[in-house]
């Protein structure tokens, strides 16, 4: 009987280990972010000023943002400087992700999973700066100058923080398609060519994404669907070059990391 329970404990170790692995990799997480916060928070008006300018070269000579909340002035600025410190650490926070995965993974997953590491924190900050150098301008140009003679545009602080952080979170997860595509495929569950075939209904999907996702007005719907489904080709041609390597034969056969 106590054999049987120490076999149980044997067992149960490597999940222990496991688990306190990741709970040190969130805690460095949290505290990189928390880092990143507290260097930044002295700037926070200046970074919600410099988030709102799209908005506010189209605003009237007279008219500024404005806040309808008591809290507002304070709590906004700090929501933002926390997006601001979480998307900053993207790449620590993915380093600690990877530290943790990559001693179970192969040595030719390696070769693969670095670059799509790497690559989806690339495309997710372009993303983040397609929406705010491409699509916020004609966004607000838009919505300002469809406004009535008798209305003066005047937005609450809050809610153009929460529109905008859901527009940077549309675009920034819509440009991880590529990776999401070479992952489907080189993962086996759908062939690049058989993607490609699918391409009709992708495009019908981007347009319905990029409706939910964004304001209802064609432009910023486009805005979106439009790299969507551009990134779809590219993630299939990544794809292709992908698979047409791994099918070469290569020296070494597949070993398990050290």
């Amino acid at each position: 009987m106590t054999q049987k329970v120490q076999e149980e404990e044997l067992e149960s170790q490597p999940l222990v280990q496991h688990l306190i692995e990741l709970r040190s990799r969130l805690l460095r997480a949290l505290l990189a972010v928390l880092v990143v916060f507290l260097a930044l928070f002295n700037f926070s008006n200046q970074i919600y000023d410099f988030i709102s300018e799209p908005l506010q070269v189209f605003l009237h000579e007279d008219a500024q943002m404005i806040a309808t909340d008591v809290a507002s002035p304070f709590l906004t600025p700090f929501k933002l400087t926390i997006f601001c410190s979480v998307v900053i650490a993207i790449p620590f926070i993915f380093y600690q992700l990877w530290l943790f995965i990559a001693p179970a993974m192969y040595k030719n997953e390696k070769k693969l999973a670095l670059p799509l590491f790497a690559s989806s924190v690339l495309l997710f900050y372009l993303g983040m700066s397609f929406a705010y150098f491409v699509v916020f301008p004609l966004v607000f140009g838009f919505f300002t100058s469809v406004a009535p003679e008798s209305v003066t545009v005047m937005t609450d602080i809050s809610k153009y923080l929460s529109f905008v952080i859901k527009l940077f979170f549309a675009f920034g997860f819509a440009f991880e398609i590529p990776v999401a595509t070479v992952l489907l495929a080189t993962a086996g569950v759908i062939s690049p060519q058989n993607l490609a075939k699918k391409r009709p209904y992708v495009v019908v999907a981007c347009f319905v994404v990029g409706m939910l996702l964004t304001p209802p007005d064609i432009i910023s719907q486009a805005l979106l669907a439009l790299p969507m489904w551009l990134l779809f080709e590219l993630g299939i041609i990544f794809s292709k070059i992908i698979l047409r390597n791994k099918q070469q034969p290569g020296p070494d056969t597949d070993t398990a990391a050290d």
